[in-house]
């Protein structure tokens, strides 16, 4: 099939990969390059590395709504658009373009976790299992109806980018088993139940800090949910600690925000329910570490205390 692509993060690159092998991609559109790194050098994306590495052509509007822009998409006369992670709003006159028009690569079982970050949220949420959704994209907010759905269980030591990891390939593999059954006319659309969805809105730094008020399995699940972005953090003697890696300690107990113990496995610290250890830290301007050698540069003792929120 002539498929134009429509991606931006490492997540799309994989789909981007499956589809140049059995299909005849004709353009890639993902978002402009942005700054990044200490030198904020302009930075292609990773679905773009991928595209001129196959030699396609590669277009980076920063809006989809330009009239111009919707003609050079329709210049290109493709079968459909395969969505992952691109980023932008696609408007009506975008959807109606391709014959079959534009399928999506969702990473949750929808309606569950409508919304920017789907995989974060599941993890966040304490959930057993999500999956990918290819869905036919509509002017809403992942409303589409569904076209193919595969399982992925949660593990319980995923974090956010283990778990893209897995789901990436579980994306690749689907969009290419929606695109075969659409040639033979075996997709058969469902729509969603409104009322069983529920949205996972983008990840602010903000709400990467720590409340030590909270469950140690609430926040256990939060560390891994915002590895490796944008990494939980608390604040011990006026210096701010990210946290990369953490388990909960069910037996011990202790005032919420202070160190219980320490020992060469981590810094174990009270929570309103339960406590928390520690693993991995990072000091300003330093490494993630694992316990032992952190405190080696950062003496942690019995009795100190982390900003309680």
């Amino acid at each position: 099939m002539k498929i134009i692509f429509a991606g931006t993060p490492q997540f799309a690159a994989r789909a981007l990969a499956a589809l140049h092998k059995e299909h005849q991609v004709i353009a890639v559109l993902t978002q402009p390059d942005r700054p990044a790194g200490r030198g904020l050098k302009l930075t292609f994306s990773a679905v773009k590395q991928l595209a001129l590495q196959y030699g396609l052509p590669v277009l980076q509007p920063s809006t989809l709504k330009a009239a111009d822009v919707q003609h050079d998409i329709a210049k290109l006369d493709v079968d459909v658009m395969v969505v992952a992670a691109y980023g932008l709003i696609l408007p009506g006159g975008v959807l109606q373009i391709p014959h079959y028009g534009c399928l999506n690569i969702h990473a949750s079982l929808l309606p569950r976790w409508r919304g920017a970050a789907p995989i974060q949220r599941a993890i966040q949420a304490g959930d057993a299992e999500t999956g990918i959704t290819i869905m036919q994209m509509d002017e809403g907010l992942d409303t589409g109806d569904m076209l193919l759905q595969h399982n992925c269980p949660i593990k319980g030591t995923d974090t956010a980018q283990s778990l893209q990891d897995r789901l990436a390939e579980l994306g690749a593999t689907s969009i290419l088993e929606a695109l075969k059954m659409l040639k033979e006319n075996r997709l058969m659309p469902v729509r969603q139940d409104d009322h069983a969805a529920c949205y996972a809105p983008k990840l602010l730094k903000s709400e990467a800090r720590i409340d030590w008020d909270q469950d140690a399995r609430q926040i256990e699940r939060m560390v891994r949910a915002f590895n490796p972005f944008p990494v939980c953090y608390a604040d011990m003697h006026g210096i701010t600690i990210k946290i990369w890696q953490a388990t909960v300690s069910a037996g011990e107990h202790g005032e919420a925000g202070k160190v219980i113990s320490t020992d060469r496995l981590g810094i174990t610290v009270g929570c309103g329910q339960a406590a928390l250890r520690l693993e991995v830290l990072q000091r300003p301007g330093g490494k993630p570490q694992a316990a032992a050698q952190f405190m080696q540069a950062m003496p942690v003792k019995v009795g100190d205390s982390f900003s309680v929120s």
